[in-house]
């Protein structure tokens, strides 16, 4: 009957949660690296008087280079966390087999932690080592902080991180597709992409909780900084 209600209750409570923090995380990083790296390229071409065809080519492979890179990179980096998992999940599984009082007493040890007293953590101790799968559960997530990533997740990374870098990256380059005088582009280009910086930092401050007026004026200044960075380089060293 208790086992009831408390059922009832769980269903009338739906908390509603941000879950997809994963893939925000790598859209995020696909996204601001494509809205800046092309477009502190495209800057610097553009203040050593590069012509828009030739910016528009090398920010073309640029973008292609550089997704292929973040997403490997993505790739290698989801691929490392499941291969440590992996290792972590075969070590505590033997460490259970062979020295299971010492396991059970860092049971004890991290439910303590939490303020709870002997007398009412023994019975959880005692009904986790009579459920191995149970228990090494509880050392994963509880002792090591590692959660069971996702098999696919390694692809998933990659090909978020890549698509969200093309995406950003043909932001800048539009004005050069459009704007044969570079002169002329390059402005169209910092107003395009300041835009888009400004758009995206409000949008990852919302996603992620932080404040989103703030996130897009940071994300905004960042890609202006590097932008004017390569531009006043180029002009310094064609000078």
């Amino acid at each position: 009957m208790a086992g009831e209600s408390e059922q009832t209750l769980l269903d009338q409570h739906k908390e509603k949660h941000f879950t997809a923090g994963e893939i925000v995380r790598d859209i995020i990083i696909g996204v601001s690296d494509g809205l800046t790296v092309p477009f502190a390229l495209a800057a610097g071409l553009s203040g050593a008087n590069a012509s828009s065809s030739i910016i528009l080519t090398a920010g073309i492979a640029e973008v292609a280079a550089g997704a292929i890179s973040m997403g490997l990179g993505g790739y290698l980096a989801a691929k490392s966390e499941s291969d440590h998992y992996m290792r972590e999940l075969k070590r505590e599984e033997e460490e259970i087999i062979s020295v299971p009082d010492t396991e059970a007493a860092e049971i004890a040890e991290i439910l303590s932690e939490y303020g709870i007293q002997p007398h009412e953590y023994s019975p959880v101790v005692n009904a986790l080592r009579k459920n191995p799968q149970a228990w090494l559960d509880f050392m994963m997530k509880f002792e090591l902080g590692l959660e069971k990533p996702d098999p696919r997740r390694a692809l998933q990374s990659a090909f978020t991180i890549a698509i969200a870098y093309i995406l950003g990256g043909f932001v800048p380059l539009v004005p050069y597709m459009l704007i044969p005088i570079a002169r002329q582009a390059v402005v169209a280009s910092v107003v395009v992409t300041i835009l888009a910086l400004l758009i995206f930092g409000f949008a990852k401050g919302y996603f992620t909780g932080n404040r989103p007026f703030r996130s897009a004026f940071e994300t905004a200044l960042i890609g202006a900084v590097a932008s004017a960075a390569a531009f006043g380089l180029a002009k310094a060293v064609q000078g």
